[in-house]
């Protein structure tokens, strides 16, 4: 058991490293928190690896990966269209987000999920668990991955506190748009290489960025609208309070005076 947990602990976090899941670690810690973020993985990563050893353990084969490629890619280009809508929130509905974990934990481990069915990571737990120790092997595969994403958290949550809020919006509707072009591409045209699938992709995501400047302004998401509302009206508010209530101040001083004499 030993021996299946250390080989799939190296194998899994090898193959993680620069993969679309780790990418997708890193975006989702520029916008949540970091432990919400490795909780999901976490909890994402055990789910599809015990359903990759069974496979591998049990059936001896792997799922039907074109199929589940092109419904994974399709969720990834709509969470990306989503993430570029983006959502509008009250000052309360924003105190209790800030707040809230359940959602952002939620999403998070659905797109693991979904990104994580027909990775070459799941393969490789498949084929490790073929003819080794099934539990070595869910326990060293699921602890590589996290362990792998946990840098890429690192990294997203340190950035995070010097990138604004927009920029993070469209660079996290931009990768999911592109990973799931990807996805889609590579598996209707699972014949072309690796290099001319990337450059595809990446031209659909400009094609799509260009199609969208050249919207109306008011046809266009909030984000890439010009002259979008800074950070900050926090302060506003107060400091008009306070203004006021110094204004108001000011004839009532100058009225008791006149009334005394």
């Amino acid at each position: 058991m030993l021996a299946a947990l250390l080989l799939s602990f190296a194998v899994i976090f090898v193959a993680e490293l620069g993969d679309k899941t780790q990418l997708v670690a890193m975006m989702f810690a520029l916008r949540y928190r970091w432990w919400v973020v490795l909780s999901a993985i976490t909890v994402a990563t055990t789910a599809v690896h015990v359903l990759s050893v069974a496979i591998g353990h049990y059936l001896g084969a792997a799922l039907p990966t074109h199929l589940l490629g092109l419904i994974a890619g399709a969720m990834f280009v709509f969470f990306g269209l989503w993430t570029l809508r983006g959502d509008s929130l009250s000052a309360e509905e924003a105190s209790r987000a800030e707040k809230a974990t359940a959602p952002a934990f939620f999403v998070v481990t659905s797109a693991f999920i979904l990104a994580e069915l027909g990775d070459k990571t799941m393969l490789a737990t498949v084929t490790l668990a073929a003819d080794r120790d099934w539990l070595g092997v869910w326990i060293g595969s699921t602890l590589g991955m996290v362990a792998a994403d946990g840098l890429a958290i690192i990294v997203g949550a340190v950035a995070g506190k010097h990138l604004p809020e927009r920029f993070i919006q469209i660079t996290a509707a931009a990768l999911f748009l592109l990973f799931g072009a990807y996805m889609l591409l590579e598996n209707v045209f699972s014949s072309l290489p690796v290099v001319v699938i990337g450059a595809l992709s990446l031209a659909i995501v400009l094609l799509l960025g260009g199609i969208l400047r050249a919207l109306p302004e008011h046809r266009r998401p909030a984000v890439l609208r010009p002259g979008a509302p800074a950070e900050g009206p926090a302060e506003a508010p107060g400091s008009a309070d306070t203004a006021g209530s110094g204004a108001e101040a000011e004839p009532v001083d100058e009225s008791s005076p006149a009334r005394g004499s």
